[in-house]
């Protein structure tokens, strides 16, 4: 969404192009994945963009088209995702409609349900086959659910097997587009999942996002999980090079710049990066008291009643 469903209105129809006999004019207004020529908006597509099922149902039923492709090669099912119609996502794909069909930035519906942080739309399209990790994607779905902010999107596609390394080369991991976005729940669930705290794009690492959005729960999130407060981007900026001097995002930082993390602290980190993404179920079947467990998890201690 926001940066993948800008739908361009400008396609340059006066250069043509002949390649293996197909003609194609300026973002190629050909075929998208044998879904048909690019056409205007259709009644489908209406239908599904404003959420009118019972509409969208006779069309359907009076055999309107439910892979017609309009401009940037947008289908009826990449409109209602985008807009969280479950409904309309329902009779669409009921009705045939391609679940892992792509617009010209190479977006899925799953892309656009994540983006949308529609939960349920998002379910369905997992249920009806919808690709988790899209070959030859670089900002994938996973990162479109950082973007939307739904934790329980996130969660879900991590649940579902999708790609916490993924890297966009210009916006880089999952994790650095919920930071970069101040989506502290995802953040979390991330790092929790096992994300690399101190990747980096052009050499910024989390934590110069973080700083940047003068987040102090992101950046005490982030040195928790063992974001290093030293590392330096393309610029050789730390961290606190973002921040004003004597805000709070400075003073954090300059805090943990001056104080070292504990013993038991470096320990965690060493043993979750060790494990990497399988940190979650391998700590928990340890043969450890459930209070050592749950701190290598990030879980607060247990209860003691008196």
């Amino acid at each position: 969404m926001k940066r993948l469903l800008i739908m361009s209105q400008h396609a340059d129809t006066s250069k043509k192009l002949e390649c293996d006999g197909s003609v194609f004019f300026g973002f190629t207004l050909f075929a998208a994945q044998g879904l048909g020529f690019w056409t205007d908006r259709s009644a489908v597509h209406e239908a599904a963009s404003q959420g009118r099922a019972l509409q969208l149902q006779q069309l359907i039923q009076g055999g309107a088209a439910v892979n017609i492709v309009a401009v940037s090669s947008i289908t009826p099912l990449h409109e209602a995702c985008i807009r969280g119609h479950t409904k309309c996502v329902r009779l669409l794909l009921d009705a045939g409609a391609q679940v892992d069909a792509r617009n010209i930035d190479s977006s899925t519906p799953l892309c656009d349900a994540c983006a949308a942080g529609s939960l349920e739309c998002v379910k369905l399209l997992l249920e009806y086959g919808a690709t988790v990790n899209p070959p030859m994607f670089t900002f994938t779905p996973l990162h479109e659910a950082c973007m939307g902010g739904n934790s329980e999107c996130v969660q879900l596609m991590i649940d579902q097997g999708a790609d916490i390394k993924a890297h966009d080369c210009h916006y880089g991991t999952p994790l650095h587009v919920a930071c970069g976005t101040q989506h502290y729940d995802c953040a979390k669930v991330l790092l929790n999942a096992g994300a690399n705290v101190n990747a980096a794009t052009l050499h910024e690492t989390t934590l110069h996002h973080a700083a940047k959005t003068k987040s102090v729960d992101l950046i005490d999130l982030l040195v928790e999980f063992g974001g290093n407060v030293y590392a330096r981007d393309n610029l050789k900026k730390k961290p606190i090079h973002y921040t004003s001097l004597g805000s709070p995002s400075y003073l954090s930082l300059e805090f943990y710049e001056n104080t070292p993390l504990s013993l038991q602290q470096i320990s965690r980190v060493a043993v979750r990066g060790a494990l990497g993404t399988r940190a979650c179920e391998v700590v928990s079947k340890l043969d450890l008291p459930n209070r050592i467990i749950r701190f290598l998890s990030y879980m607060p201690p247990p209860v003691i009643e008196i």
